[in-house]
């Protein structure tokens, strides 16, 4: 199975692909990480990413599709894949779009995972981190206690720069100015799976998998 997941900042879109990876026995492709990944083996592409990033630049759509056709062609994706991160536009949609042509692969499934803009800009505001292990809580979970429930660690619970309000709020509107198109884009040639995120992890996981039956 061959999967796509979109999902606004704070949708838990990284959370279900971890999950399902390991239900659908599939790897979970973050683009940043492979690209990580591609500079840190000094593949001929990952070689070149570095030098553009040593460069404070980014990384072109071409290094970008070339990196996954690396890792989509590798054994590891021999029986599917899940796709986060990338396409971010549509040039770069319309780019994967030639890349799976080119590799015969025709069935993809577009998931996107929805909810109410102001539930998740509450709940990213309401992330708190522990300044000694990084675990992630939520405010209620943590708002009683002095010590951090995975370390110990006395006082150490702080909010993260990017999870303030006015963050959050930028990060909004560069996905809906960015992401939504290409949302468009693919709602023109392909049937979207549209999944509701407000509720638990885990009926958000039946819910993606039932409609992917």
């Amino acid at each position: 199975m061959r999967i796509i997941l979109f999902g606004a900042p704070g949708v838990g879109k990284g959370t279900q692909a971890k999950i399902l990876s390991a239900k659908l026995h599939i790897p979970h492709i973050s683009t940043g990480d492979i690209l990580r990944q591609a500079v840190k083996d000094q593949t001929p592409l990952g070689m070149e990413a570095q030098k553009i990033i040593s460069k404070g630049e980014l990384v072109s759509d071409e290094i970008m599709i070339g990196i996954i056709k690396d890792t989509l062609t590798g054994e590891s994706c021999k029986n599917g894949f899940i796709l986060d991160g990338f396409p971010r536009s549509k040039k770069q949609a319309v780019d994967l779009d030639g890349l799976l042509n080119e590799l015969n692969i025709d069935k993809v499934f577009i998931v996107s995972v929805t909810a109410d803009e102001e539930d998740l800009v509450k709940r990213l505001s309401n992330r708190r981190a522990c300044k000694v292990c990084k675990n992630i809580f939520n405010y209620n979970e943590v708002r009683d206690k002095k010590n951090c429930p995975v370390c110990g660690a006395e006082n150490s619970f702080y909010q993260r720069e990017d999870d303030t309000e006015k963050v959050i709020r930028h990060r909004m509107e560069v996905f809906n100015s960015t992401t939504k198109p290409v949302l468009d884009y693919y709602s023109e040639h392909k049937k979207i799976i549209v999944v509701d995120g407000s509720g638990t992890i885990e009926k958000v996981t039946e819910s993606i998998l039932e409609k992917l039956k």
